[in-house]
C-alpha cells in the first residue's frame, strides 16, 4: 500500500479507504483513478489472509449444492448468486457435492475454516431437507428447498401460486375439461407436487369447475409418464380439452401422445407445462406455454439474506413463478 500511495501521490490511508470502498470516505474521481491506475501498474493484490485476521471474515460466501451445478437449468441459480455476491465485492466459493454426504461435510468444514461470510445451502429441486447443524455457526440460507427443522430461513418457488396460474391460464382460454398430470404423488410430501396440485384445485373450485374422475394423474416428472397418462386421458370416452403438466418433460410426453393419436396442439388440445426448461420448452412445436422457476431471483435473494445476517427462525420466502406465454394454448373446440 505504501508503494501504491507513493506512485499515486496520496497517503497510505487514502489508498486503504479507496480500495475498501469505505463508507463515508469522500475522494475526487481523479484521486480514485490515480489509486486504481497505480494498483494496476504495480500489480498490487490485497492480502486476503491479513484481511481475514483483521475483519474476522473472508471476502467469500460459500455455496454448497447437491446437483445444482450439473443441472442443465438449475445452474442459473449459481450464476445469479455469484453476480449478487460480486456486486458486494465478494466471491462465491462453490461446491457441487453430487449428493455425497461425506463430501458435503468436508466442504462445509473447509468453508468455515476459511471464515466465509455465510453459506447458501442449495438443492436442485424443491424439497424438505435435513440441514447440517454446523451451518448454525454462520449466516446461512437454504435455497430452492426448506429446512425440515425450521431453524434456517429458506428461499423457494411459490409452487401453489404457480399451479394456480397455470390452471387459470387454461380457464381464461375457455377450457372447462382440464386434466392435471402431476410431477409426483401427494404422499411424497414434495412441495412441488403438493403445491401445484393445491393451486390447480383452488383455480378449479374458484371457477365452479368439477374435476372429472380420472382427470388427475400422478407420475414422476418424466417424458414417459407424460406420454402414458396423456394417452390414457385422450383415449377416454370423456376426454379433457386441456392438460396442465407438472413438468416440461411430462408436457413433452403429452405432445408425443397427442401426435400419436392424431390430435393437434393447440387446436384439439391445449397444454401448459412447468419449469421453462430452456433446452426444451421453446423448441417444442408449437412452443410450450409454461411456468418459469425463478432461479435467478432466488439465487440473488439468498445472497441478499446472507449479507443481511440471515437471522435464524425458519422463515420461508416464496418467490413467484412467472407465466411464459408461447403457443400451446388456445380456445377449445366444440365437443359433445
Amino acid at each position: 500500500m505504501n508503494d501504491v500511495a507513493a506512485a499515486a501521490g496520496v497517503s497510505q490511508a487514502t489508498v486503504s479507504l479507496v480500495l475498501n470502498s469505505a463508507s463515508g470516505s469522500r475522494f475526487s474521481e481523479d484521486t480514485r483513478r490515480r489509486v486504481r491506475d497505480a494498483v494496476d501498474r504495480l500489480g498490487y493484490r490485497t492480502n486476503a489472509h491479513a484481511k481475514v485476521l483483521r475483519e474476522g471474515v473472508a471476502g467469500m460466501i460459500g455455496f454448497v449444492g447437491d446437483f445444482v451445478a450439473s443441472s442443465p437449468f438449475a445452474g442459473r441459480i449459481i450464476e445469479a448468486a455469484q453476480d449478487r455476491a460480486w456486486e458486494s465485492g465478494l466471491l462465491l466459493l462453490t461446491v457441487n457435492t453430487g449428493g455425497d454426504r461425506a463430501l458435503e461435510a468436508a466442504s462445509l468444514e473447509t468453508m468455515l475454516s476459511y471464515k466465509v461470510a455465510g453459506v447458501v445451502y442449495a438443492s436442485m429441486y424443491h424439497q424438505i431437507l435435513d440441514v447440517p447443524e454446523v451451518l448454525g455457526d454462520v449466516p446461512s440460507v437454504v435455497l430452492n428447498s426448506e429446512d425440515r427443522g425450521g431453524r434456517f430461513s429458506s428461499v423457494a418457488p411459490d409452487e401453489e401460486k404457480g399451479g394456480y396460474t397455470a390452471t387459470r391460464r387454461l380457464i381464461d382460454a375457455g377450457h372447462t375439461r382440464i386434466a392435471l398430470i402431476n410431477n409426483d404423488s401427494l404422499e411424497s410430501g414434495l412441495p412441488a407436487a403438493v403445491g401445484r396440485f393445491a393451486g390447480y384445485s383452488k383455480a378449479m373450485r374458484e371457477h365452479g369447475l368439477e374435476v372429472a374422475p380420472g382427470f388427475v394423474r400422478f407420475g414422476h416428472g418424466t417424458e414417459p409418464d407424460g406420454f402414458e397418462h396423456a394417452t390414457s386421458l385422450l383415449t377416454a370416452a370423456y376426454r379433457p380439452t386441456a392438460i396442465f403438466c407438472g413438468t416440461d418433460r411430462m408436457a413433452w410426453g403429452a405432445y408425443q401422445a397427442a401426435a400419436t393419436l392424431g390430435f393437434s396442439i393447440p387446436t384439439d388440445l391445449s397444454i401448459v407445462g412447468f419449469d421453462n426448461q430452456e433446452t426444451l420448452a421453446p423448441h417444442l412445436r408449437p412452443a410450450l406455454t409454461t411456468l418459469e422457476l425463478p432461479f435467478e431471483a432466488m439465487g440473488r435473494r439468498a445472497v441478499d439474506l446472507v449479507l443481511q445476517g440471515a437471522e435464524p427462525g425458519g422463515r420461508v420466502e416464496l418467490m413467484e413463478c412467472p407465466l411464459i406465454e408461447r403457443n400451446s394454448v388456445t380456445h377449445p373446440k366444440e365437443m359433445p
